[in-house]
């Protein structure tokens, strides 16, 4: 019985993983798990913690709700790893107190933006692949971006070739607007759909008419033979 008022009285929560140190910053929890070869976001990081660092590691993916019950966070450093991709809801239930989110040189090519635009958290976004288009455009004018590393954000690929090696915000200042390149693709798209659609109505009406014609034509060569029958009757 007292082993398990034992187990009931730890604070489960405030545990810290194995690969990581817990420390106290100013009575806020710290949890520092850098240079730990961690391939994915560790399950068992205390709720309370305050700051969380996971920089330096192999961590390939943010899935959502990776940090859902991690109510308190304020600081999240992702930087240095291998991630290419983050769910929409990567960072749903720490969007309202997050403060700063470093996810500076990983491989991200792209990226959700209702992952980011729900977060008033300082963001650093450099030195990652990017692939200028119009989420990240639009994440650039919307979200809170680190003015230290903005200039950092390099188009790795883009719609042209001309953009590309180029900081998406000197394009942007260029007067490129990617998302007006996708507007005009949308209407082009459109464009062809309707008249597709118009094509096909008019076969249908020009087969409609043309299939009642050979209809009408057939009848008639059936009822020319009615009046002879008659007067040889007669």
């Amino acid at each position: 019985q007292a082993f398990f008022c034992l187990l009931l009285c730890i604070p489960w929560g405030s545990s810290c993983p194995p690969s990581c140190q817990c420390t106290e910053r100013a009575g806020a929890k710290a949890v520092v798990c850098s240079s730990q070869h961690l391939e994915e976001i560790p399950k068992d990081i205390p709720r309370d913690a305050v700051f969380l660092k996971l920089d330096a590691n192999s961590i390939t993916r943010i899935p959502s709700n990776a940090f859902r019950h991690l109510s308190h966070l304020e600081e999240i450093d992702l930087s240095r790893n291998a991630i290419e991709k983050i769910d929409g809801a990567a960072f749903k239930g720490v969007a309202a107190g997050l403060r700063s989110l470093d996810l500076s040189s990983n491989r991200i090519r792209s990226i959700p933006k209702e992952a980011l635009l729900a977060l008033n958290a300082k963001l650093r976004l450099a030195n990652n692949p990017w692939h200028c288009e119009c989420a990240l455009q639009e994440v650039l004018w919307e979200a809170r971006l680190d003015p230290d590393s903005v200039r950092d954000i390099t188009c790795h690929t883009a719609p042209r070739e001309e953009y590309v090696g180029k900081p998406l915000l000197q394009v942007l200042d260029a007067g490129v607007n990617f998302c007006s390149v996708r507007q005009r693709t949308t209407d082009v798209a459109m464009l062809v759909a309707m008249f597709g659609w118009f094509a096909m109505v008019i076969v249908y009406i020009i087969c409609y008419v043309r299939h009642n014609r050979e209809a009408a034509c057939k009848h008639g060569d059936r009822l020319k033979p009615l009046p002879s029958s008659q007067a040889h009757a007669e």
